[in-house]
């Protein structure tokens, strides 16, 4: 039977540290569970690790979170991993099994569902480049799409698309030496820890970068917008492709700011952005 928990508050689940209650909050342990509990609420939201998530302020009826899908096992160079399992901790397993692939992808927060929706990246690398084959359910019946089938493009993915449920994948590695895969995780963190706000609430990159040569947060920070901020939400002032929670932000004010930079962005770069962020 699946965990059930009532008013249960999501700024807990997200890393926004933002968001109402879910009246109903479900977690279930397999992925029998899993279906059962997307039949009885098919209009339930979906939730990992809430790293991409704005959840309202005002909450939301039924939220079924994919945390309890959690096992994995490596087979040579495959990876075969439920969709519940955080991206981090895949990257440092497979370091140990001298498995290269991931690295790149080391500090990336969420689960490898929410990772393959998005077709999450990160210093030129994303998990479209591993994946083999991904186990989803489609609203209806379960299948088993091969990566021709994925549509994988910048942040987007058929799940994504058609609203499809990650349940597992299979992502293909390459035999490594296991210090090597080590060091470049180090020195990606090294970076990551230098150059985002990752001491402060956000949810990564609010917006997605609309082409390969406009960089979002370099064009907010020659707007001077670094530091500017509406209620308890701001620009980051370490990267300002982020926005932050400086402690009691609502959602209503993260919207509001992002509205305010999508307009200046758009009348002085001609440029119209994007969210990287689900918006609920």
């Amino acid at each position: 039977m699946c965990r059930q928990f009532f008013d249960e508050p999501l700024s807990l689940h997200t890393s926004f540290r933002i968001g109402g209650p879910a009246r109903l909050f479900l977690v279930p342990k397999s992925v029998e569970q899993m279906l059962c509990a997307l039949k009885l609420y098919p209009g339930a939201k979906l939730l990992g690790k809430g790293t991409n998530v704005l959840a309202p302020d005002e909450g939301v009826d039924v939220v079924i979170s994919t945390l309890g899908l959690s096992n994995f096992l490596f087979d040579g160079d495959l990876l075969i991993s439920d969709a519940g399992v955080l991206l981090s901790k895949l990257c440092v397993e497979s370091a140990e099994r001298g498995l290269s692939g991931l690295e790149l992808l080391y500090g990336i927060p969420g689960t490898i569902g929410g990772a393959i929706l998005m077709n999450a990246g990160a210093y030129g690398a994303q998990i479209a480049d591993v994946v083999e084959w991904v186990e989803c359910f489609d609203g209806e019946q379960m299948r088993i799409l091969h990566r021709s089938q994925l549509e994988f493009s910048y942040r987007d993915s058929v799940f994504k698309k058609r609203n499809w449920l990650v349940l597992r994948a299979c992502l293909r590695l390459t035999k490594s030496d296991p210090e090597a895969v080590r060091s470049k995780m180090e020195k990606i963190m090294k970076k990551r820890l230098e150059t985002q706000p990752l001491d402060l609430p956000s949810a990564g990159s609010f917006f997605k970068r609309p082409h390969s040569n406009f960089y979002v947060g370099k064009a907010i920070e020659q707007l001077g917008l670094k530091g500017f901020r509406i209620g308890d939400a701001q620009i980051s002032t370490k990267h300002a492709g982020f926005i932050v929670n400086l402690g009691s932000a609502t959602a209503k004010d993260v919207i509001a700011l992002a509205q305010t930079v999508k307009q200046l962005v758009e009348k002085h770069f001609n440029v119209v952005l994007e969210p990287e962020v689900d918006i609920w």
